[in-house]
């Protein structure tokens, strides 16, 4: 067959340096995006690879040098070219390695790579709050600089709600809140396997397993109907929280204090491309502590759907591809326990969603 060059005009200058292009069969094989540090023959490297099987991995940087090939090999630039025939490649590249009589150069196994945060970094990260009913009603208890919430509401909208013209327009029959998100700070992201260190002094930090959405193209203002066509696909994030306040309650609750202290955004461990997520909208999610389950549902119990939570972040901010939003997290905050349970040096989080796969992270001191 005939491959297609890529399309990105950096991409053309790039394939037209290199060696003649094979032709390679491409494969149907499922597989996830990851980047790495790879152990190259002068010094390891940082790439974008393709994960098979949750077990090994095809480098990208040496895949382009052993192939002639111009796949971008950072995460931003994939995403942004994956439609204009990246994506082609990859699934070539998968079926070249899947034929090849002994494996090639390539091919790690995931052991012999060190994992990092899949994105280097987003230049945006919004979180969305409170976006299950269950945990609305767990969190009013402890909530504090909300006037008016003292109650839980389930998700239900307060008294006097109105459409935010521009951003959000309520139908008729809406029972729901406006959607509410706030920034992470990505300086706060780390990599599946790095400690979530707690800060010194504070003694109230808890986990919030999330949904990530990770957007695949430039996105202003975008229709809940056509929300979809700019995601890429799908990751994790732990939105680690700190419920310790701020000794006051000077402007209400304040969310970089609450969210984005260091370490606080574990994120991966890799990203599942939205094609091989049937339904964003019924997975099954999980959260463990030191093995015990504490969180356990499915994304059917948002609120506010995948595409509904796209089309308000648009409408606040252009989004851009390697953009994540964080779409919120079920009922079983360890401030909402009795007692309440909080990290301490030592523990381990893991949080799983189904097709998207399982982050980890210890727990360690200041």
């Amino acid at each position: 067959m005939s491959v297609p060059r890529v399309l990105l005009p950096v991409l053309l200058i790039a394939a037209a340096c290199a060696a003649p292009t094979p032709t390679l069969e491409p494969s149907s094989t499922p597989f996830k995006l990851g980047t790495f540090d790879v152990p190259g023959a002068t010094g390891p490297y940082t790439s974008v690879g393709v994960v098979l099987d949750e077990s090994s991995v095809i480098d990208l940087t040496g895949a382009n040098a052993a192939l002639g090939l111009a796949v971008p090999v950072e995460m931003k630039a994939l995403i942004a070219a994956y439609e204009d025939g990246a994506a082609d490649r990859i699934r070539e590249l998968i079926g070249s390695a899947e034929a090849a009589d002994a494996r090639p150069a390539f091919v790690y196994d995931l052991a012999d790579v060190t994992i990092r945060p899949p994105i280097l970094y987003p230049t945006t990260m919004l979180n969305t709050a409170v976006n299950y009913a269950e945990h609305d009603i767990e969190m009013a208890a402890v909530r504090d600089g909300a006037p008016g919430q003292a109650e839980p509401t389930a998700g239900g909208a307060l008294p006097g709600t109105e459409s935010a013209p521009g951003i959000w327009e309520r139908a008729p029959d809406d029972w729901r809140w406006n959607p509410y998100m706030f920034l992470k700070a990505p300086a706060a992201v780390i990599a599946h396997g790095e400690a979530i260190r707690l800060p010194p002094g504070r003694t109230q930090i808890e986990w919030e397993c999330e949904l990530g959405i990770v957007i695949g193209a430039t996105a202003t203002r975008v229709p809940v109907a056509d929300a979809m066509d700019v995601i890429f696909g799908y990751t994790i994030e732990n939105d680690v929280s700190d419920r310790g306040g701020r000794g006051d309650t000077r402007y209400g609750s304040d969310w970089v204090v609450s969210k984005s202290h260091d370490t606080f955004a574990p994120l991966g461990p890799f990203i599942t491309p939205k094609a091989f997520i049937e339904d964003p909208g019924r997975l099954a999610i999980a959260f463990a502590l030191n093995g015990e389950r504490l969180q356990e549902g499915t994304t059917s119990q948002m609120i506010h759907t995948v595409s509904e939570q796209v089309a308000y972040a648009s409408s606040l901010l252009t989004l851009r591809p390697g953009d994540v939003i964080a779409t919120g997290t079920l009922p079983g905050a360890g401030s909402a326990r009795t007692p309440p349970i909080f990290f301490t040096p030592g523990d381990t989080a893991s949080c799983t969603y189904e097709g998207v796969g399982t982050l980890v992270n210890p727990v360690q001191g200041p």
